[in-house]
């Protein structure tokens, strides 16, 4: 195996900042609900929203159709639009030599950035990485474009349950890329109590073992998501204000523990920044290449429920609707579900496994891709019938977590 480049990155994704995020989201979701029919402005009682329980098959628009079989793929440049940090560079040069064209990626920082690019038009990128609680609006805003599965025969590669997603039945306009999970990082040379420990795991942010060396995820839905936890609401997705006080209320009880925000976990925590890490499962898989000299990967550890009821989730890739090169971009969604390029993306660098039925969970031990000290970051297509899974929020929920949000990050 390829030992993970040691450069800097941003990880999977960043999302929120403080202060004027709030006001961007607010703005950016007025004109996306504009753009999806919204035609009260901010009710979203006319939109669908796709949950677990309720899956849904997208239409297909007479004005944004689907491009037609057997076409060659265009020799421009494909550029795709992506978190930093989550493709490899190898791929990109692969690729390009194979089909004799070039591959810029542009990145961007957090989720509403991106969507607002995507959804405004004013951007042409080929191809897109977008999330579960944001894909719906896209494609009623006819921001992605149907896929054509003639080009997509790799597709078979993946989880029977991910090629038919709820968020997106039939794959008509997105693919499968990574799956993960969020759990609790901490260094087991530094906490004497592990999460696992303790009767409610989650009361590990409050250990004064982790004073001072505390982070949790820069994101406002993760890191919520564990306060809700804690206090035994299931619904990750809830937008009860009793349930959003609770978490923001927990949230600013962190302060006392002088408590970080941060999506580097993948370093902060090997590096020694962060004893206690609220941490995604492809980080903490990364984060073995990270440990100083001399530190065995035994110092790292990853709580995940035992009984798998945590936050789980995939991301996928899609094709906007004004892509400039959309046979080219389905050649490329289709050489990443291929079972060896999709591999050799996870273990050569990004630490996010993708969702390959040909890809053994137990083996990854055995191989040497995970260590056996952090086989909880390994996924399972059957983690997703207990997990939890992020879905889209109503503008009006949206509007009361990202204002909670916003009120914790200002004390940070």
């Amino acid at each position: 195996m390829t030992l993970h480049p040691r450069e800097s990155r941003y990880g999977r994704r960043e999302l929120l900042q403080r202060g004027a995020a709030g006001a961007f989201l607010l703005s950016s979701m007025g004109s996306l609900l504009a753009a999806c029919g919204g035609s009260d402005g901010g009710s979203g009682a006319d939109l669908t929203f796709a949950t677990p329980e309720n899956p849904v098959t997208w239409e297909v628009f007479e004005d944004n159709p689907m491009i037609a079989s057997g076409l060659e793929p265009e020799s421009g440049t494909l550029r795709i639009y992506n978190w930093n940090g989550y493709l490899w560079p190898k791929i990109k040069k692969d690729f390009a030599k194979e089909y004799g064209v070039k591959v810029e990626e542009t990145f961007f920082s957090t989720t509403d950035e991106a969507v607002a690019k995507i959804s405004s038009g004013a951007v042409d990128f080929d191809v897109f990485f977008p999330t579960t609680d944001r894909v719906g609006r896209l494609i009623l805003g006819k921001s992605l474009q149907p896929l054509n599965g003639d080009y997509l025969p790799n597709l078979a590669n993946v989880w029977a349950s991910l090629r038919d997603p709820w968020y997106d039945k039939g794959s008509q306009y997105t693919v499968p890329y990574a799956t993960w999970t969020t759990g609790i990082g901490y260094r087991t040379d530094k906490i004497a109590a592990s999460p696992a420990k303790l009767a409610n795991p989650y009361e590990i942010y409050w250990d004064e073992q982790a004073k001072g060396k505390l982070y949790l995820l820069d994101d406002s839905r993760d890191a919520p998501a564990h306060m809700l936890l804690k206090n035994g609401i299931a619904d990750i997705n809830t937008e009860n204000p009793d349930d959003i006080a609770l978490a923001k209320a927990e949230l600013k009880s962190l302060y006392d523990q002088n408590v970080k925000t941060s999506t580097d976990d993948y370093t902060n925590l090997p590096e020694g920044k962060a004893w206690v890490h609220q941490m995604w499962s492809g980080s903490a898989i990364s984060a073995q290449y990270y440990l100083p000299d001399g530190v065995g990967t035994d110092a790292l550890g990853y709580w995940f429920p035992q009984d798998g009821r945590g936050v789980i989730g995939s991301d996928m890739l899609a094709i906007p609707s004004n892509a400039k090169n959309p046979v080219l971009a389905h050649h490329f969604l289709n050489y990443l579900l291929d079972a060896k390029h999709g591999y050799d993306n996870f273990v050569n660098y990004t630490g996010y496994q993708p969702p390959f039925t040909a890809l053994n969970p137990d083996k990854l031990v055995a191989d040497g891709v995970v260590p056996k000290n952090l086989r909880t970051a390994i996924v399972r297509e059957s983690d997703f019938d207990v997990a939890s899974q992020f879905t889209e929020l109503t503008p009006t929920g949206a509007t009361e977590w990202q204002n909670a949000w916003a009120e914790f990050k200002a004390g940070v």
